[in-house]
């Protein structure tokens, strides 16, 4: 089972949206596709923003935006 889970996830990516704004997800597949990019950019050499000694990309990602150390941006949102 996948710890946290997807529910979590998704409280933690929507925590700094202010009452009455659409969330920045709505779904399990933006956080799988959010996930998933990051582990790719792991695994093309960037350093993980979290300490994470032998675990896989895709575990790393999960725990940065778990930790709020990465961030899902809306289509009109700039890096």
């Amino acid at each position: 089972m996948l710890h946290p889970s997807y529910s979590d996830l998704m409280k933690v990516v929507n925590s700094e949206v202010e009452p009455g704004e659409a969330p920045v997800v709505n779904s399990r597949y933006s956080i799988v596709m959010a996930t998933s990019k990051r582990a790719r950019q792991i695994i093309g050499g960037e350093e993980p923003l979290v300490d994470g000694k032998n675990e896989k990309p895709l575990s790393l990602a999960i725990e940065e935006l778990n930790q709020g150390k990465i961030k899902i941006l809306g289509d009109d949102e700039e890096v």
